[in-house]
């Protein structure tokens, strides 16, 4: 099941704060600058939690969600607005990878594991890239399966064309 299957679920919580957010005049840009700040605050909290009191964590999760519902928040916000366009997805896109760099990054140093850390921003990093290049290729991007990309489909998708 991929979140996008969840949309229809989740838009009656979303349109509050989507509705809410134009009221006091938010962009959707800058609300992904908002949802980049929780990604910092929540690497600061993990660094705490693993080298002050883990309680840090519990704060660190609480700014994790934060970050991604200001991510769901950010595009329903530019389609209520109707200023949807290429260079406010791109700005999206552009933050979200450094946020998880940034999350990543904070809770490796917390732990002091910094090749675990590497791997683990390679990973998602690589994940985030081969799905944009399926897209660049002409293939589906997918959001299911293990690592987000079902390379399954790529080779059906590819045997087709």
């Amino acid at each position: 099941m991929t979140l996008d299957k969840l949309r229809p679920y989740v838009s009656g919580f979303l349109d509050p704060f989507v509705k809410g957010f134009d009221r006091v005049g938010m962009t959707p840009d800058g609300v992904s600058v908002l949802a980049f700040g929780m990604a910092i605050l929540a690497a600061g909290a993990f660094l705490l939690g693993g080298r002050a009191d883990p309680i840090w964590y519990v704060a660190a999760a609480a700014l994790v969600f934060l970050n991604g519902w200001l991510d769901i928040i950010d595009g329903a916000l530019a389609r209520e607005q109707n200023v949807a366009s290429a260079g406010g997805d791109l700005l999206d896109h552009v933050l979200d990878r450094y946020a998880d760099i940034v999350v990543i990054a904070g809770l490796a140093a917390g732990v002091e594991d910094y090749f675990l850390g590497f791997l683990a921003v390679t990973g998602v990093v690589m994940t985030s890239y081969l799905g944009t290049q399926a897209q660049a290729v002409g293939l589906d991007r997918v959001y299911g399966g293990l690592v987000g990309l079902s390379l399954i489909h790529i080779s059906e998708r590819a045997g087709k064309a």
